[in-house]
């Protein structure tokens, strides 16, 4: 998850500044989040061994919450209660489904 969360980070600094989609696409720090968004996905793969996919998947979900995080303190995105409250609910549906 939090290899999938650096992924998301690094695609965004990759679109900062960028004239064309083609210059953002030869950005280091995009094509440092595709090696790290493939890297998420052989460790998903292996996650899966263990776990059941409907336990798995919605524990994913938990980047979301670090994503508006870091996007609200590094990005100045807004968060407000919208925002709050969906994180909660997502926070509450992973909590239940580890029960």
């Amino acid at each position: 998850m939090l290899v999938g969360v650096g992924a998301q980070v690094a695609l965004k600094i990759g679109t900062v500044g960028s004239d064309s989609l083609a210059t953002q696409f030869l950005r280091p720090s995009t094509l440092l989040g595709f090696v790290l968004y493939l890297l998420s996905v052989i460790l998903y793969v292996i996650a899966l061994r263990k776990l059941t996919i409907s336990v798995a998947f919605p524990t994913v979900s938990l980047a979301y919450i670090l994503i508006a995080a870091i996007d609200h303190y590094f990005f100045e995105e807004p968060f407000g209660w919208t925002q709050l409250g969906g994180t909660l609910l997502v926070i509450a549906g992973v909590a239940l489904l580890h029960r």
